[in-house]
C-alpha cells in the first residue's frame, strides 16, 4: 500500500494459494478481476496507484464447498488506520459480498452491482471473480455488457495517466516483491 494509491481494491481473505504465495489476485480469480478492469499484472500491481486491503489478513480456513468468510475482528482493529493511510484514494472496488457488506451495510450483492452508479463516483461494487462468477455472469448477461464498461472508465477516471504507463515487471512500486 501507498499513500498515493488512487485505487482501493477490497475483497474478502486471501485463499489457500494467495496465503500461500504471499501476492493477492495471484490466481485465476485475480486474472479475470484484472481482465474486468482492463488493466495489465504490472499495473494491477503497481503499489505507488493500486492497493489491496481485503477485509481479512490471513486465511480464514474452509466453510462447507468454499472459504470460510474474513473474522470480523479483522478489519475492525486496523482497516480505518489504513485507509487514512492513503489520502489519495478515488475509487474503491467492493469485490464480493463481504467487502460490500462491511462498507455498505447488509444487502444483496446482485442489486448492488446492478445499481453501480448510485456508488460512484468513490465506490464501486463488483461480484468477487473466483470461478463461481461464470455461473452468476450467464444469469446476469447486463454485468458483462453495462457494468464492465463503465468500470474500465471508472478506473481511467480514477487513474487518468493510465494510458500512457508503460510498466515493466519488476518496477520498483511493485508490490509482488
Amino acid at each position: 500500500m501507498s499513500a498515493t494509491a488512487r485505487i482501493l481494491i477490497t475483497s474478502q481473505a486471501p485463499g489457500t494459494k494467495v496465503h500461500a504465495s504471499g501476492v493477492p489476485f495471484s490466481d485465476p480469480s485475480g486474472d479475470r478481476l484484472r481482465d474486468w478492469m482492463g488493466i495489465s499484472e504490472d499495473q494491477f500491481y503497481d503499489a505507488a496507484n493500486i492497493a489491496i486491503l481485503p477485509m481479512g489478513l490471513c486465511y480464514p480456513g474452509r466453510a462447507g464447498q468454499g472459504d470460510a468468510p474474513p473474522r470480523p475482528e479483522c478489519a475492525r482493529l486496523w482497516r480505518e488506520r489504513l485507509l487514512a493511510a492513503m489520502p489519495r484514494l478515488r475509487l474503491t472496488l467492493l469485490v464480493g459480498s463481504h467487502a460490500q457488506n462491511h462498507v455498505l451495510g447488509p444487502g444483496h450483492l446482485t442489486e448492488r452491482v446492478r445499481d453501480f452508479r448510485s456508488y460512484l463516483p468513490a465506490l464501486f461494487p463488483l461480484p468477487h471473480p473466483s470461478w463461481r462468477v461464470t455461473i452468476w455472469a450467464r444469469k446476469h448477461p447486463w454485468f458483462e455488457e453495462e457494468v464492465l464498461p463503465h468500470l474500465r472508465a471508472a478506473i481511467r477516471q480514477a487513474w487518468p495517466e493510465l494510458e500512457k504507463i508503460e510498466r515493466h515487471p519488476g518496477a520498483a512500486t511493485d508490490i509482488r516483491g
